[in-house]
Order: structure tokens, then C-alpha cells, then sequence
């Protein structure tokens, strides 16, 4: 069974049911604590009650600075929804460490941002290095992932489309709330992955709503074509792409034949005067929920709250 581990201004815990008991390490980082995984068993076999969870403060259980790396339109329901079709090469970018934010942290628009949009997406801890060149079979996940998290991979729609921007559009702060749990897998866990549901709604109103069978490309491959080029160290997060249910969708087929013969300028303007009358973007206090975990409960990550705002 997988082991939920939190972090709060005073340290590392191990959660039961509603309680939390503490993990004695030295660890600072989440890399840190990978190493001194003796001491989360010790806290997970522990007698002691415990403190009661809701009385901690939860911050990201990823540390940073560390590498967030992220898979783009990688379940098949977001690919229909942005209208892809055929075959669609698998594709990684980057986000900024600084964007990573608490599993209950207000997500701050900023003021030059119209289109806010939110993607839930399963994130992979790495326990080991990855160096170029590594392939990763599924039977190796256990040897280079040590857990996993609830990510938010909150988008500026606007910077990303107009500017073809993905580093800037998902890298402002608060831009990857993450936890509130790590959960610490062991081998047998990872044949669990399939049954993982990915939900996520808006005011309690549902938008995705998906288990890992939607994926294109599973972890195991995500790795290997990440080793292509990119070294992964202990710590480092790959956010593995979202289910369809975004706000954004790709406009109709005669829409976009229409809009590919206008400049940019004017088709970026007519196309953001239609998204204006989308409900689904994100708006100064709406309340984003989102819990990922298998139907069994053997693999829970927790629910995530964060607020809107717009910036100050």
C-alpha cells in the first residue's frame, strides 16, 4: 500500500486516516527525504495517535527549486477537445519550480491575464536519476518514481495561444498548486496506476472527470522519450497532461478554415471575442477541487481547494 506523506512549516508526516504523525528526519528536501525513507516507515508503523490533519497547514510536498517538466494534450478526450486527430507526437515543456504552490494556496490571476484555465494532471516524483539515454520499461517505473501527486497546471490561455508561450502562459506563481499528499508507492502499487480517476470541478460543478486508461502516453514511455534529451534528478516532478473538460476547446472545423486566411492579429481578436462569452474560465472567487485516487482507495492523493483571485 502506498504511504501519504505531508510537509507543513514544521516538517514531514506521515497520514493516517485524518491523523498525522511525525517523520524524525533531518530532510529538508523532498530529494532529502526519499533517501531517509527508514524514517517515514518508522513514522507509518508508529503507535503514537497523532496530530488531527486538519489542524496542519499543508505546503507543496514538492520542495523547489527542482525541475517541473509537463506532457502536452496526452489523454484522448483533451485531444479530441483541441481538435486534434490522427496521431499526435508526444511533446514535453517546461514550467518554472517558482509556479509551484500549496494544495490550499490562492491562485492569483494576474491583471493582464483574461483567460485563466485549469488542467488537473497526475505528477510523477522522481526517487532516482534519470540520465539521457535511459529507457524505462513499466516493470522499471518502481526503480526511478518514488510517488505521486495532485498537480493544477493552471494556464494563460491568452499568453499561450497568441504568443505560442507555454513556459510563460504556465509558469507565473501559484501556477502549479501540487499535494497535499506524496504518496510513497511501493512496487505492487504501480499495476494500480490504470484505475488512478482524475476529477476535477469548478464551484462544485464538474469539468474533468477521467481515469489513466484516457492516456496516450503512459508513464513508463513519458520517461523514456523524456531521456531522449532531458536528465531528471530525485525531486524532479513530471506533470503527465490532462483529461478533456478544460475551458478551452478548439473552434469548428469551418471556423478554423476561415480563421487560418486571416492574420494573426485579426484571428487571435476573433477568437478571443468568442471565448469571452465562455462561462468556464476561470474568475475572481471560484473555488477549484480536485482529488485523484483509485476506486479502492489503495492510492489516494488527497483532495486539493484553491481559491481565485485577481492580482492586487
Amino acid at each position: 500500500m502506498s504511504t501519504n506523506v505531508l510537509r507543513t512549516p514544521d516538517g514531514w508526516w506521515v497520514v493516517r486516516d485524518e491523523r498525522a504523525v511525525r517523520i524524525e528526519t533531518k530532510a529538508v528536501t523532498t530529494a532529502e527525504l526519499l533517501v531517509d525513507r527508514d524514517a517515514v516507515r518508522e513514522a507509518a508503523a508508529s503507535a503514537e495517535s497523532g496530530t488531527p490533519v486538519a489542524d496542519l497547514v499543508a505546503l507543496p510536498p514538492v520542495t523547489t527549486s527542482c525541475r517541473v517538466v509537463a506532457q502536452m494534450v496526452n489523454y484522448r478526450s483533451h485531444a479530441r477537445d483541441s481538435g486534434f486527430t490522427g496521431d499526435i507526437p508526444p511533446t514535453f515543456f517546461r514550467k518554472a519550480s517558482g509556479s509551484v504552490s500549496g494544495p490550499h494556496e490562492t491562485i492569483v490571476r494576474p491583471a493582464h491575464v483574461k483567460f485563466l484555465d485549469y488542467e488537473v494532471e497526475l505528477g510523477l516524483v522522481m526517487g532516482a536519476p534519470l540520465p539521457v539515454g535511459t529507457v524505462v520499461e513499466e516493470r522499471d517505473l518502481p526503480r526511478y518514481v518514488a510517488g505521486l501527486v495532485l498537480t493544477n497546471d493552471v494556464s494563460a490561455r491568452d499568453v499561450q495561444l497568441t504568443k505560442t508561450q507555454f513556459y510563460e502562459s504556465k509558469s507565473y506563481p501559484t501556477f502549479t498548486p501540487t499535494g497535499p499528499y506524496l504518496a510513497l508507492l511501493e512496487p505492487e502499487d504501480f499495476a494500480h496506476l490504470i484505475d488512478l480517476r482524475l476529477r476535477l470541478s469548478v464551484n462544485g460543478a464538474a469539468r474533468q472527470d477521467r481515469t489513466l486508461a484516457d492516456m496516450i502516453v503512459r508513464p513508463a514511455q513519458a520517461l523514456t522519450l523524456l531521456a531522449r534529451f532531458q536528465t531528471l534528478d530525485s525531486g524532479d516532478l513530471l506533470l503527465t497532461g490532462t483529461p478533456g473538460g478544460t475551458a478551452l476547446k478548439a473552434p469548428s472545423k469551418p471556423v478554423e478554415k476561415i480563421a487560418a486566411l486571416l492574420p494573426p492579429a485579426v484571428k487571435w481578436k476573433a477568437f478571443f471575442k468568442g471565448q469571452a462569452k465562455n462561462p468556464h474560465y476561470l474568475r475572481d472567487g471560484d473555488v477549484i477541487t480536485a482529488t485523484i485516487a483509485t476506486p479502492d482507495g489503495r492510492i489516494d492523493l488527497g483532495e486539493q481547494r484553491t481559491a481565485v483571485t485577481e492580482a492586487r
